[in-house]
């Protein structure tokens, strides 16, 4: 297998099947009654536990304020995103299979602002990058219209 395909399942297949358990148990979580604020802790006691695991694999002990406050702001904003899909779940009754693919249209996000931020424009394809998008914003559509 090529880096490029290593690198692909690494941090794009495998994360995409982990992502896709968490979803399952989120509703879980919910299902079986758990407090916002408590189930955010729990959640964040999941990651600090995934964090020593991988500490102690690879011990690597970089960090500055800057890197530390941005590891800091993806924590606060993956709670935040936690904690709506909960209320959606819990409070309006929303189907797990009509949020999942609603908030992971967050890649659109991720997407536009690599582009801007880290100008990856330069190193994409945007005519297929735009045309992955907008089949991304129809697949949206129909799921949240089903």
């Amino acid at each position: 297998m090529n880096h490029q395909s290593l690198g692909i399942l690494i941090g794009g297949l495998l994360p995409a099947i982990l992502f896709g358990l968490v979803g399952v148990f989120q509703k879980s979580s919910t299902r079986a009654g758990i407090g916002l604020g408590l189930y955010l802790l729990c959640a964040g006691l999941g990651v600090a536990i995934a964090g020593v695991a991988v500490y102690w694999a690879v011990p690597d002990k970089t960090i500055s304020t800057k890197s530390g406050s941005f590891a800091v702001a993806i924590g606060l904003f993956w709670g935040l995103g936690l904690a709506l899909v909960a209320i959606a779940m819990v409070k309006y009754t929303t189907p797990l299979s009509t949020l999942v693919p609603l908030y992971n249209m967050n890649t659109l996000v991720a997407v536009l602002l690599a582009l801007v931020v880290f100008a990856e424009w330069r190193d994409v394809n945007v005519t297929r990058l735009l045309a992955g998008a907008a089949l991304i914003v129809v697949g949206g559509t129909l799921v949240a219209k089903a």
